[in-house]
């Protein structure tokens, strides 16, 4: 994808025919039209014509838009209008009784010292004048103008200064940075509109300069920094403009895998901050870490100003997707005009998992999001930056070629030909993965694996073939490296770091031309009268979704053509005693955005089932029925029919519930689901005939784990393939074929997700305080588990059996009490509400002595 078609969400939702002349469709307004559209306030009679009111509303807004326009043209510190010519304009439109409140106004802008205070102060003085107004109606002014709604922060929910101030937290606006001032939502100059013809017009205001990025990646394999990190972060002669370093396995303790705590992050981020280019001070702008993967952002101090709306988010693409000992973090902020978003990764480990990793990155692409600001706009995705760095222990291998081969190749350094044997060189010449990503020319030695503390490949028992785990590939324009190497003097780790410093283009604003493409906008908009009613044409208003299954997503898309004569603003909205806009199983992406006039928007229709969604649809009390309605903004609605047909599943469907059915759920016939459901709900359940022990659904799973798992290195702690989890599923859904497909690790995710899609968890909600009061006394939990419904308790005693035998081959699984009782207590034993830390110890507490049988106390060292 090329980021310049592409650079912010504004961008995606700005699609316009390949020749359209800028405002066309403003022209018909421009003939007879020769001032800034700034008119004076006509009163309007009692029983005017709406039509005539709505005009003179719009006028008194635009009014108000060029109120905060004159603040902003003193607060920027253009003097060529004195403050005498602008009261005159004011007083023009205002009236000349207002002299008061202006000479306020005016007192209180000279005492500003930045641009935030200018909001509160619009703000105070347009209420100032609401107020008159309101004095004039009351006096029952037959002649007197007409109420109009203000464009204020508090018409856009900013109710206070304390409240924009925490919207803007993450930005360090400075009157340096004056021209990014103008397009601020708090101020209401149809910021949509606004945004998207600056998008258009971005050449005419900004210039490119060139700044360094140094970005580092280096897994620790959770050492203490024991030696300096500058040979690694001061090998450049000039020092960078900005530093990214990420880190893996910053921490390999239970602790920090389960808790997300760990005393190694100042530790390591002292040693960064010490290590840093001496030639120039720099200024830390954000840290996030996930687990053991960490990335800290530096720029120069005197670059510090211009940095502005810093996120961080991370994704966890561990067990279940969810554990965060593998997965991503990432920064993305602003840079003068540039958007930038680093991006530090671990993929899955092991020679053959190079589709999980692909897998994985696809994950991290689709699910990191920043939000921003102004929550009227689409988050940030990773692509939709103008300039992404992506850094990390990658994890692919050489591959096809043995161990000795390798070697010899590298003794050579004959760099070019072992890298056409590199898994991520192969998947990406396939467009597998990071397609449209850049990584440059290898002419270093593979950076894994070492023995700690040497430069020796590894000599254990596995003598894993060397590979280029840890990688630096970057995306967008404008961007030259300089270098791309290792560190082979950093011996701490069985990995060695690595290092790239980009040169890239940053776009910088000229704060002149800026304005005055800015001011040029604004007087054009302010000439579009209340005439033309957007309209737009739909692709299609009906969507049927066949064969909706559990866990697998199915999309649909709805473009939108903008047919009418202005530029239109779209939002799915509420239906009446429904509080959002679609049933939970389905999103509309974007749900809302701006179509510039002749332009079009893709909008996404996903049919996705998860957990929360499941049982009714598994049991028909909902369907895949819904009725969307497409408002626009001046315009009318529009209704969008969505139907389709779900494939029951034994997922999302209640232990009780499945132990009833002897046949596959999908060879149940229409209805007896529901009928099974409501005998259930009347406590019919104990006469129904032969009811089965444990859901044959669990068995399966199980049995298969016992005969072939049962020694599988890192099981459970590593994730499947989400292909095979379809697979899985639709076996345990249809009963064929008799074995389950896909690995070892794909069915003890399922196995997982199976526990986790529960409506009733194993140890039902009712039981869960008591087991929490117990945690301590073993004969006490046993006594509770011996209280719980005949199914659920034998689906406990089963699952801990299980447990128990794979703790008997720990040498060989790697597994431990404190693992398995973390992970299965938070399945087996979920809190109705939310759960606090405390509780989450309790209930480890709980199940580790059902585990651990021999222990007199049920206490866990985690």
């Amino acid at each position: 994808m090329d980021l310049s078609k592409n650079q912010t969400p504004t961008a995606e939702v700005c699609k316009s025919p390949a020749v359209v002349p800028n405002f066309e469709w403003i022209n018909k307004y421009q003939k007879n039209s020769k001032s800034l559209g700034v008119g004076k306030q006509v009163p309007a009679p009692l029983g005017t014509p709406l039509n005539k009111l709505s005009q003179q509303r719009k006028t008194a807004a635009r009014k108000v838009s060029a109120f905060a326009r004159f603040g902003f043209i003193i607060l920027l510190g253009d003097r060529n209008e004195t403050e005498n010519t602008i009261t005159t304009m004011i007083v023009k439109n205002f009236g000349s009784d207002q002299k008061t409140v202006l000479h306020i106004f005016f007192r209180r802008l000279s005492e500003l010292t930045d641009w935030r205070g200018l909001g509160q102060l619009v703000t105070n003085t347009e209420k100032s004048l609401g107020k008159k107004e309101n004095l004039e109606r009351e006096r029952g002014s037959n002649s007197g103008p007409q109420r109009f709604k203000l464009s204020s922060p508090e018409s856009q929910g900013i109710t206070s200064r304390e409240d924009r101030d925490e919207l803007v937290r993450s930005s360090s606006h400075t009157p340096s940075n004056k021209a990014q001032i103008l397009a601020m939502p708090q101020f209401g100059l149809r910021d949509n509109l606004i945004r998207c013809e600056l998008l258009k017009n971005e050449e005419q205001y900004t210039y490119l300069e060139d700044f360094s990025f140094f970005l580092g990646t280096y897994n620790v394999n959770g050492q203490t920094p024991k030696e300096s990190l500058r040979p690694w972060l001061s090998c450049t002669l000039n020092p960078p403009d900005v530093y990214c370093v990420g880190f893996q396995e910053l921490d390999l303790s239970k602790e920090a895998f389960f808790f997300n705590d760990t005393p190694k992050e100042p530790e390591w981020t002292k040693a960064v901050s010490e290590a840093l280019h001496p030639d120039a001070t720099y200024a830390l702008v954000k840290l996030v870490r996930l687990v053991g993967i960490m990335l800290i952002l530096y720029v120069k101090k005197e670059h510090a100003e211009f940095i502005s709306d810093v996120e961080a988010e991370s994704v966890g693409t561990g067990i279940m997707g969810r554990m965060g000992n593998k997965g991503a973090v990432a920064i993305r902020f602003r840079f003068h005009n540039s958007n930038i978003c680093v991006v530090n990764s671990h993929l899955a480990a092991h020679i053959e998992e190079y589709e999980r990793r692909n897998q994985d990155f696809k994950d991290i692409c689709a699910r990191m999001e920043f939000h921003q600001l102004d929550n009227s706009r689409p988050p940030f995705t990773i692509i939709k930056h103008d300039v992404v760095f992506w850094i990390g222990d990658l994890n692919y291998r050489i591959s096809n070629l043995d161990v000795k081969d390798v070697k010899e190749l590298i003794s050579k350094k004959e760099f070019e030909a072992l890298h056409n044997y590199d898994q991520l060189k192969r998947q990406i010449d396939e467009e597998a993965v990071f397609v449209g990503f850049v990584e440059g020319e290898i002419n270093f030695q593979p950076t894994y694996k070492y023995d700690t503390g040497s430069d020796t490949w590894d000599t254990s028992e596995k003598c894993r073939v060397p590979a280029w785990c840890d990688r630096i590939l970057w995306k967008g324009k404008n961007i030259t490296q300089q270098h791309y190497q290792s560190h082979m003097a950093l011996k701490i780790s069985d990995h060695k770091p690595v290092s790239s410093l980009l040169v890239t283009g940053i776009k910088r604003i000229n704060s002149e031309t800026y304005k005055k493409t800015f001011e040029e906008i604004v007087r054009n908009i302010d000439k579009l009268e209340n005439e033309c009613i957007p309209s737009v044409t739909l692709s299609k208003q009906e969507f049927h979704f066949k064969d909706v299954k559990y866990m697998q997503h199915q999309a649909e898309t709805l473009t939108l053509y903008n047919d009418g004569q202005v530029p239109c603003q779209f939002e799915f909205i509420q239906k009446p005693n429904e509080s959002t806009y679609c049933k939970s199983w389905l999103t509309a992406n974007p749900h809302k955005g701006f179509i510039a006039q002749g332009g079009s928007v893709d909008i996404e229709l996903e049919v996705f089932v998860n957990h929360m969604t499941a049982p009714n649809l598994n049991s028909g009390k909902e369907q895949i029925e819904d009725i969307l309605v497409l408002h626009l903004e001046r315009g009318k609605d529009y209704f969008i029919s969505v139907s389709g047909n779900y494939l029951p599943s034994c997922y999302g469907t209640s232990l009780r519930l499945l132990c009833l059915m002897r046949e596959p759920i999908h060879d149940m016939p229409p209805g007896t689901i529901g009928k099974l459901a409501e005998t259930l709900i009347n406590g019919n359940d104990m006469n129904a005939e032969n009811p089965l022990a444990i859901p044959k659904e669990l068995w399966m799973m199980v049995d298969h784990l016992f005969r072939h798992a049962i020694k599988q290195e890192d099981i459970f702690q590593q994730p499947g393939l989400r292909s095979d989890f379809a697979e899985i599923r639709d076996c345990l859904d249809t009963g064929m074929p008799d074995s389950l497909p896909g690995s070892n690790h794909s069915v003890a995710e399922a196995l997982l997700l199976f526990l986790d899609a529960l409506p009733e968890p194993v140890v039902p909600y009712s039981f869960y305080q008591q087991c929490l009061d117990c945690c301590s006394n073993a004969s006490h939990c046993e006594k509770v588990i011996s209280m719980l419904p005949q199914c659920h308790q034998n689906v406990f005693n089963y699952l801990t059996a299980f447990l128990r035998e794979l703790l008997k081959h720990t040498a060989n699984n790697r597994l431990d009490v404190n693992i398995l009782s973390t992970i299965f207590a938070s399945l087996i034993l979920k809190p109705p509400t939310k759960q606090d830390f405390a509780e989450k110890r309790k209930t480890q507490e709980f199940f580790y002595y059902f585990l651990n049988p021999e222990s007199s106390t049920a206490k866990t060292s985690v």
